[in-house]
């Protein structure tokens, strides 16, 4: 005779299988820290690149009027105001990148906690039947 209560139980499993708990379990084979630390340094290096590139487009979109301010300006300060401000961009999108992963993690543990319940839930009614 079919047990409902099973059937319910693994349908509700199956679908979390099949949607979020691939994401999920990927998410939990790593350590805490070494998940958000490779989340991190790939936002790093991602954010790197965009702005290099939206830099380098901004020279290009003004590049005479940058050719003549060039030996006027003073390169040290230039630079140094260009790494203060990459700085500060990094920092911010670094902070808001290690909480967004840092929440994902959490709630990929919390789900992944309550699916291991249901798998200890339906052994025990497998075995109540036995």
């Amino acid at each position: 005779m079919i047990n409902e209560e099973k059937v319910i139980l693994m349908t509700k499993m199956q679908a979390y299988e099949d949607g979020e708990g691939k994401r999920h379990v990927a998410i939990a084979s790593y350590f805490r820290s070494d998940y958000l630390g490779f989340q991190v340094l790939k936002a790093v290096i991602s954010v790197t690149i965009a702005l290099i590139i939206i830099y380098a487009a901004y020279i290009l979109y003004d590049l005479e009027s940058f050719m003549k301010n060039l030996y006027q300006m003073d390169l040290v300060e230039y630079i140094k105001n260009l790494a203060k401000n990459y700085l500060i961009i990094m920092g911010a999108y670094a902070l808001l990148t290690y909480a967004v992963y840092a929440f994902r993690y959490a709630k990929a543990k919390k789900s992944l906690k309550a699916y291991y319940g249901n798998l200890k839930k339906l052994n025990a009614l497998y075995n109540r039947e036995a």
